[in-house]
């Protein structure tokens, strides 16, 4: 089975079991509207990668772990456009969930979708309760307080914003659950999978200042210039947009020399050369003549 197809069949088993009647429709028509069709999937991606990479030897532990991380980065999305947040209109090259199905069911859908992750954890088998405990303490630590998405939104409403802390939490935290719930799922250590999911996630985070900077809505998918209009931090306003291509190139250079070996070690270089591959227009806008 195709990488996609896997990670979207994972996602969609873990939706309909949490959506199952009898339960509210519209409620259940939103967790689905949220998660399908799917962006890039780019996270369960990296997680299932790794998990690849360091041999796979429990598959339905990979699913349910891909499945779990996206969950939790579709509720963020989701969150981060209400009104009190972003007040997005679109996500994905649609409206977004509260502007299609209303403000409080966009909050519901998105607390659901957080629990429904940490569910599809705990509904694995027995025989891999060690596995499913870590992956859920992971993926808890990169979600909530000190350090995780929750904590990545709340630096926006702090009077001072610490940049570096900032980043981390609310882009880099989940790349480093991906590549460190990827090596649980197959049983390894996760300690020496940080750094690439930290690299990969400032990466995207510079990726995204500079789309968010540079492209038009039609082009995202959803509203562009929301940095200046939301006075956030972001890696164009401190290095320009020159430098802040600079700083992608070199992070993505970082990235393959971080991954630690294993016996899919070139297959993930190959990723993160793809990922630099399809950022490379990026850059040849903010840098034409390059």
């Amino acid at each position: 089975m195709p990488l996609s197809n896997r990670i979207d069949t994972a996602i969609a088993r873990a939706v309909a079991r949490g959506a199952a009647a009898p339960a509210p429709d519209l409620l259940g028509r939103a967790l689905d509207y949220a998660t399908a069709p799917g962006g890039a999937r780019i996270r369960p991606t990296i997680l299932t990668s790794v998990a690849l990479a360091c041999g796979d030897d429990a598959p339905a532990v990979t699913d349910a772990a891909a499945a779990a991380l996206e969950l939790v980065h579709c509720a963020s999305l989701v969150h981060d456009d209400l009104p009190c947040f972003d007040d997005a209109d679109t996500r994905r090259g649609k409206p977004s969930v509260h502007r299609a199905f209303s403000q409080p069911l966009a909050v519901l859908a998105g607390d659901s979708l957080i629990v429904m992750a940490f569910e599809t954890l705990a509904s694995l088998p027995d025989d891999h309760a060690a596995r499913a405990m870590r992956l859920s303490r992971h993926l808890a630590r990169r979600t909530g307080m000190p350090g995780g998405i929750c904590a990545g939104q709340g630096w926006e409403s702090e009077p001072r914003i610490d940049l570096s802390a900032y980043h981390k939490a609310k882009t880099g935290s989940l790349f480093v659950a991906a590549t460190q719930m990827g090596a649980i799922a197959a049983g390894q250590d996760p300690e020496p999978w940080e750094e690439l999911g930290a690299r990969i996630g400032e990466a995207f985070q510079v990726a995204d200042d500079l789309r968010d900077a540079v492209m038009d809505e039609a082009a995202l998918g959803k509203p562009a210039g929301q940095d200046g209009l939301h006075h956030r931090p972001n890696a164009v306003t401190e290095l320009g947009l020159a430098g802040a291509a600079q700083r992608l190139r070199d992070i993505l250079g970082g990235a393959i020399a971080s991954i630690p070996s294993c016996p899919g070690e070139a297959m993930l270089a190959e990723l993160v050369n793809r990922y630099a591959r399809k950022l490379a227009p990026l850059q040849a806008m903010v840098e034409p003549g390059e």
